[in-house]
């Protein structure tokens, strides 16, 4: 049955009867494997670390119909939509990303993987060359979320770029994705350098979507200055 915790820390349980000692055995054992599943998928993630202040909506404009609980707590993820997180640098972007992450690991068990889209195209142009695009793009398949973080800062080669967009097309309407990209969708090219990969690319992102502008001036800016006052 692979009662590990069971099998180390037995002797540790207190109980008047036979049954309630079973059962607070069992139940130390399922809260041990619970914590032990959210530890690993914690690992996968490969999350930014989080800063411990709650986050600050005060900026942050959501698409109508579309509620702070919604996002936070994963409703998106259930229906299989897109989050695009579009703003200047420094403004909160990949912390809520990282916060919305958190809450579907620990509060629902997803699958969850972050990556930055230059991190992500490297993996994809290394797994080209060495013949095992086919594993990466199965471990992809397996995710709930995957998010795409700093989409517009650096172009992409060709390559890349249609690799980037296979993985795109592969998540298109089986999981969800978070974008977070400092480029209006017209300025997308930029990124892609073709055009009719360009559209390509934001016709799938953009259906069963969600658009949420974040519209403050740099958090990191703003407390250097406060810093150095």
């Amino acid at each position: 049955m692979k009662l590990s915790w069971t099998r180390e820390h037995y002797h540790e349980i207190r109980a008047t009867n036979n049954e309630e000692y079973l059962l607070r055995l069992l139940e130390r054992e399922i809260q041990q494997r619970d914590e032990r599943k959210t530890n690993l998928l914690l690992q996968q993630a490969t999350l930014p670390k989080v800063a411990g202040t709650p986050f600050d909506w005060k900026d942050i404009k959501l698409g109508q119909g579309l509620t702070r609980e919604y996002v936070l707590h994963g409703g998106f993820i259930e229906n299989q939509e897109n989050l695009i997180f579009y703003g200047g640098v420094g403004t909160g972007k990949t912390f809520l990303s990282s916060l919305i992450s958190l809450h579907a690991i620990q509060q629902q068990g997803k699958k969850v993987k972050f990556y930055t889209v230059a991190s992500l195209v490297n993996q994809l142009l290394d797994a080209h060359e060495k013949g095992s695009l086919s594993r990466l793009f199965k471990q992809i398949e397996k995710l709930d979320v995957v998010i795409l973080d700093e989409l517009g800062y650096i172009p992409l080669h060709k390559q890349g770029a249609e690799l980037l967009f296979q993985v795109i097309s592969m998540c298109y309407e089986t999981k969800s994705m978070i974008i977070t990209t400092n480029l209006q969708f017209g300025q997308w090219n930029h990124v892609f350098g073709d055009p009719i990969l360009t559209e390509a690319v934001i016709d799938r992102l953009i259906h069963h979507s969600h658009l949420i502008v974040f519209s403050g001036e740099s958090h990191r800016y703003r407390e250097s200055l406060l810093q150095n006052k």
